[in-house]
């Protein structure tokens, strides 16, 4: 039997999949290179095993890399900084659910996830160093082994293309980071992918999985998970189920689910938090590379993303979150 990526040679959708990965290798090794440059490039200024200089410590630091010594030295607390290790081993735990695949005013939040785990995997994949995948949405978490080669980072995003974003019966983002918890042999970086519009039920294992590595979180998300516009009737379809409600969105509905979606917005984000996870936050209708660019230059000096920009300069057919219903 032929193998199905070898019979896709004349499918024209299939066809059209390589060239746009081809189009977003491309804008990763051409805009982002240039930014991230280095002897190692990454998300992270770490993680490393060996130890570089000291700096005082600010609000947001990991409390695990203080450097006690200069801490009482100074009577200023201090931490110590790493050198990051040319050969990583990075994980990639990406969320699949119905809800990446609702094409809004700016397209599909998948488009986020591919150019979320194309910049991870492009700029992790040199040096030795390797990079896996875990993918929910299959009934259980499917593990792709950690293997170096920018030829491997493409047949993973080309897994990500392929795959069929739905919730399976009982699985969720928890039992992918309890997989990559178990396939995550060696200290390295874990990206867990999601739009996090499901329970946070993942804090336990996130906490779990940073006691061994490093991990960032990445956030993705549309104008409509943020704020509904009031638009009178409308039929709204619940991704997961297929479920079909015909309501009539007014002021004060529209202002409930702002309400709605800011406290579970901020239950991640709170949850994140304590993990001690950065947050890069991505939106449809906004340019993912400069967002990826802003996250570096603050991780670079010292801070630690909350996601909060998430929220900001919403388009001008959204109400500002915690405004005025307009």
């Amino acid at each position: 039997m032929t193998r199905a990526v070898e019979g896709t040679r004349d499918d024209p959708v299939a066809a059209a999949s390589r060239a746009a990965l081809t189009q977003l290798e491309l804008l990763v090794t051409r805009r982002l290179d240039g930014v991230l440059n280095g002897d190692h490039r990454g998300l992270l200024p770490g993680p490393g095993t060996e130890p570089g200089e000291a700096r005082a410590y600010e609000p947001g630091d990991d409390v695990r890399t203080m450097d006690w010594s200069v801490t009482a030295r100074t009577t200023v607390p201090h931490i110590r900084q790493t050198i990051a290790d040319r050969e990583l081993e990075t994980w990639i735990v990406v969320d699949m659910t119905p809800s990446l695949d609702v094409e809004g005013r700016y397209g599909a939040k998948r488009r986020l996830v591919e150019a979320a785990a194309a910049t991870v995997g492009f700029l992790s994949a040199g040096g030795g160093s390797r990079v896996g995948m875990v993918l929910t949405g299959a009934g259980r978490p499917r593990v792709l082994q950690a293997t170096s080669g920018r030829d491997h980072v493409r047949r993973l995003l080309e897994e990500i293309t392929r795959a069929t974003a739905r919730v399976s019966p009982g699985e969720t983002l928890d039992d992918a980071l309890r997989a990559a918890r178990n396939a995550a042999r060696r200290h390295g970086l874990v990206v867990v992918i999601s739009d996090f519009l499901a329970e946070v039920d993942w804090e336990r294992s996130l906490r779990v999985l940073g006691a061994r590595h490093e991990f960032l979180a990445v956030h993705t998300a549309d104008p409509l998970d943020i704020a509904l516009p009031a638009v009178g009737a409308a039929l709204l379809q619940d991704p997961a189920t297929g479920e079909v409600l015909e309501l009539d969105v007014d002021d004060a509905l529209a202002a409930d689910y702002r309400r709605a979606a800011d406290a579970h917005r901020a239950e991640v984000h709170a949850a994140l938090r304590r993990c001690g996870a950065p947050v890069l936050a991505l939106r449809t209708d906004r340019d993912w590379i400069r967002d990826v660019i802003d996250y570096v230059g603050a991780r670079r000096q010292g801070g630690l993303p909350t996601g909060e920009n998430l929220v900001r300069d919403l388009p001008d057919d959204h109400p500002t979150p915690g405004g005025p219903p307009r």
